[in-house]
């Protein structure tokens, strides 16, 4: 008979095999990268519902920033480790406005024009369960082609019961021979995009100054960028969020450096006067502010910082 003592049984049990007491190896499952989701946020602005739709990004080429030299450039982004390799990561954010009976999009993204990372809003409209066809208005905030380009496709229309607005100076200015064959060689793409825009929606209205579009959203004037640049004001039961387009282009640069441009601009002199005027008005009203090309969702404040001023991004909340 074996004599099983205390410790002769702790000794017998330490001589096992070690694997024995192993779990058995996960079952694989993955078999790559998942496939790609929508990328949108969500806010509430009193009875309006504000979904962020991301249509993609780009990545802005350091020597494509006026204001600064490109090592200056890399190296205000770097402060922030927005650096990338190529370039500074810019947003390509629109807006989708439901005030329960009715859909306003502000611009339209560039749906793959300038990039071969963006044109995503069709699919994630498409993933809420809206059509083209179900889009009652679309305010664009200027005619550069990043913000205009998902309005054709294919020498059609893209939204076909839409209402368009859009301000007359930019009409005029790119529909204007003469301003293009002073633009640069970049910009062309712009031109065109606003020929067709006028060509393609018969409801394309040319608007000016500040105007309510429905009750509750309306547009106000942020010219420089492009001389009928635009926001969009959203109001009611005592919020609002301004959408401000591209006022501002990457938290290292704005709105600390109000001289911080971009070679797309029409009037270099023009767009740093309003981002020095708007940036210290925006900061002292605490005005919400969603804006394109910020880190997606692009939604924060202008806040004094001592003597400067900088941005912070909003709080994330969740709108069901």
């Amino acid at each position: 008979m074996v004599n099983l003592t205390r410790r002769g049984l702790a000794a017998s049990l330490a001589a096992l095999p070690i694997v024995a007491a192993m779990p058995a190896p996960l079952r694989a499952r993955s078999s790559g990268p998942l496939p790609r989701l929508p990328v949108t946020a969500r806010l509430r602005i009193g009875r309006f519902e504000v979904t962020v739709i991301s249509d993609g990004y780009i990545d802005f080429p350091f020597d494509f920033f006026t204001g600064v030299t490109p090592d200056q450039a890399r190296a205000a982004t770097a402060a922030v480790h927005a650096a990338g390799v190529n370039g500074v990561r810019g947003s390509f954010s629109t807006w989708l406005i439901n005030d329960g009976e009715r859909f306003i999009l502000v611009d339209s993204g560039p749906a793959g024009t300038v990039s071969p990372t963006s044109g995503y809003l069709p699919g994630t409209l498409a993933a809420l369960g809206i059509g083209p066809e179900d889009i009652d208005a679309v305010i664009l905030t200027h005619a550069h082609i990043d913000h205009i380009g998902g309005m054709v496709a294919g020498g059609r229309n893209n939204y076909p019961n839409a209402e368009v607005f859009i301000d007359r100076r930019d009409v005029a200015a790119f529909t204007d021979p003469s301003i293009e064959a002073r633009t640069p060689a970049i910009t062309k793409s712009s031109f065109a995009a606003a020929r067709q825009l006028v060509d393609l929606y018969p409801r394309l209205q040319r608007i000016d100054g500040e105007r309510e579009i429905v009750k509750g959203v309306s547009v106000f004037d942020l010219s420089g960028h492009t001389p009928g640049q635009i926001g969009v004001r959203i109001e009611d039961g005592g919020e609002s969020l301004e959408l401000v387009s591209d006022m501002l282009f990457h938290p290292a640069a704005h709105p600390a450096l109000p001289g911080f441009g971009i070679i797309f601009e029409m009037d270099k002199a023009a767009a740093d006067a309003t981002r020095a005027r708007f940036f210290p008005q925006a900061a002292e009203r605490g005005s919400l502010l969603a804006a394109t090309h910020m880190p997606f969702p692009g939604v924060g404040r202008i806040v004094k910082d001592g003597d400067s001023l900088r941005w912070l991004p909003a709080d994330w909340s969740y709108t069901d």
